[in-house]
């Protein structure tokens, strides 16, 4: 069974929610990652409209209109994460927003807040997706308090049993020492969502520069994807997070680039 994939928010740079899903659907993938307002302008190279899933109630509309009439999901809902300035319970409302949408799942990051406070945190922001039928995953990266598979599952365990899990992002589960023994070993419960892209094994420079502007489509870099993919359990979903930032800027349109992108990594996975 091939896996299917997904397009992320930052892969279409900045395009409009229901652009989003449009191209997601002429390419024959089956969700995206959603968040509630435009990016900030570093991640918009074309200069696309900024709009607002919070404030534009015709947009959610339109929206809603576009996963249903083409059959995808928004596989988690982007934007919640934990740090030392917000309170997760002032998140109420984004969530029931989200839940409104039909998001399948919350996925949240801890910015640099103290461990104890990312783990009750998340804790609350796990609760409250429970409270609305949404799952919930923890990311982690090498730069946050949380920053490997063995210190997600930590987070995990704090949280409680089948409460939460993970979202494993490529780059940075091998960039964090991951193995793909570890994913193999892994119950496949526990695995949220998985965002791919590829990288040099080792990277040179500011990391979350790297992260979020540079970036390889997968079988161009040194991750070892393919036994990757191979260990994860049989039909879930990839979520193509590969923010071309080079190609947006030379002129090139999202359809184009993205286009290559789902290309490329169909190819690479056969």
């Amino acid at each position: 069974m091939p896996h299917p994939l997904g397009l992320e928010l930052l892969t279409v740079l900045g395009l409009g929610p229901v652009e989003h899903v449009t191209l997601a659907a002429d390419l024959g993938c089956t969700a995206v990652s959603m968040g509630l307002t435009q990016l900030p302008d570093r991640f918009n190279p074309h200069g696309y409209p900024g709009w607002s899933l919070r404030d534009d109630a015709g947009l959610r509309r339109d929206l809603k209109a576009a996963l249903r009439d083409r059959g995808v999901a928004i596989s988690i809902a982007e934007g919640m994460s934990v740090s030392s300035d917000i309170d997760a319970s002032e998140r109420a409302a984004d969530m029931d927003l989200f839940a409104d949408l039909g998001a399948l799942r919350v996925n949240s990051a801890d910015m640099g807040a103290e461990r104890g406070r990312a783990f009750d945190q998340l804790a609350i922001l796990a609760e409250m997706a429970a409270e609305r039928s949404m799952g919930f995953s923890i990311e982690f990266c090498p730069l946050f308090t949380i920053r490997s598979l063995p210190e997600a599952l930590d987070a995990v365990r704090h949280i409680g049993e089948g409460r939460a899990g993970v979202l494993i992002d490529a780059m940075h589960f091998f960039r964090s020492g991951g193995t793909v023994r570890q994913i193999a070993e892994l119950d496949p419960a526990l695995i949220g969502h998985i965002q791919l892209s590829d990288a040099p094994r080792k990277g040179e420079g500011d990391y979350m520069t790297e992260a979020m502007t540079g970036r390889m489509v997968p079988g161009q870099g040194e991750l070892p994807l393919r036994e990757f993919v191979d260990a994860l359990p049989r039909g879930q979903v990839l979520g193509l997070e590969v923010p071309l930032v080079a190609a947006a800027q030379n002129g090139r349109a999202a359809r184009d680039y993205v286009g290559e992108i789902v290309k490329r990594t169909r190819e690479f996975l056969v």
